[in-house]
């Protein structure tokens, strides 16, 4: 379990540090558009700031799988949304974004979230699922897939309309946040085929991993999550974005790992309240951020 934390944490450390890097790399690029993923894939490229912001990124991935191959996904989500507290912090210090006091309640919030969610883990082992239905998984992925991005698209077209006031990115952290949910189950399901695995016998486990759906599912938001992300983390303030991204990620991630990987929430009534209580806790984060931009990022 110590293990387990200590990859989490690690992993919010990295991503917080990839968005913020990332964040202020896209602050000296060309506008990116959706409609445009080769172009906007040379521009990423051509930045040495973003491929540190990405290479941090990747790191946090390969912590997360060490997560997941120690923890239920309902106690590591909890743990991650923790990386919130540290995300809005280099945002203040490194892109000059001054949080509002809703975002200064949110902090309190999350705070308190990782103290719950970390009273909440038992000692002894706790039931890690490893693998699940490929029919249960794609019947809870593909819908989460087709809703994010259609709000995606939604939100662009609200966007066009010059007379409304500027996005802060809530719309678009939902969106973006329902794509690496399911990355985040995908993810789970690798690290679980995987977990019996021996370094060096990566081979022998290849073929089930390959008929499983999880490896498609990776390979369909990676590119999707990667561009969606950009174009929206250049147009609005980290602070808000990730923040709501992060949450929405959580909330799926916990429900529908629950319902496809068959994992229980604590049977002792005061440790259940503990980790639904982190995640109400989160969710009001999300519920309190405002929805137009009093002050746009500062480039």
């Amino acid at each position: 379990m110590v293990w387990g934390v200590t990859a989490a944490l690690a992993a919010n450390v990295l991503y917080s540090t990839g968005f913020v890097l990332e964040k202020r790399a896209l602050a000296g690029l060309p506008p990116l558009h959706a409609g445009r993923p080769g172009r906007a894939l040379r521009l990423l490229a051509g930045s040495p700031l973003w491929i540190g912001g990405a290479l941090a990124l990747a790191l946090g991935f390969a912590a997360q799988l060490a997560v997941y191959r120690t923890l239920p996904i309902a106690a590591a989500q909890g743990l991650f949304v923790s990386g919130l507290v540290l995300l809005l912090l280099l945002s203040s210090a490194v892109l000059g974004e001054r949080p509002t006091a809703a975002e200064r309640r949110g902090v309190a919030l999350i705070g308190l979230a990782l103290l719950m969610t970390v009273a909440s883990l038992h000692s002894d082992s706790q039931p890690i699922g490893r693998t699940a239905p490929a029919v249960t998984l794609l019947t809870v992925c593909l819908p989460a897939l087709g809703l994010g991005l259609w709000l995606y698209a939604a939100a662009e077209r609200r966007a066009r309309h010059r007379h409304r006031p500027s996005p802060t990115g809530v719309a678009y952290g939902v969106a973006i946040g329902l794509l690496y949910g399911v990355s985040s189950l995908a993810i789970k399901g690798v690290s679980g085929q995987l977990a019996t695995t021996d370094f060096g016998d990566f081979g022998e486990a290849a073929p089930t991993l390959l008929a499983s759906p999880y490896p498609y599912l990776l390979l369909l938001t990676a590119p999707f999550g990667l561009l969606l992300s950009q174009t929206a983390l250049q147009r609005c303030r980290a602070s808000l974005i990730v923040p709501v991204c992060t949450t929405v990620t959580c909330v799926f991630s916990v429900a529908g790992g629950t319902i496809t990987f068959g994992e229980p929430l604590p049977q002792d009534l005061p440790r259940l309240a503990l980790r639904l209580g982190g995640i109400a806790l989160a969710l009001t984060v999300l519920l309190t951020l405002p929805r137009h931009d009093t002050h746009p990022p500062t480039p």
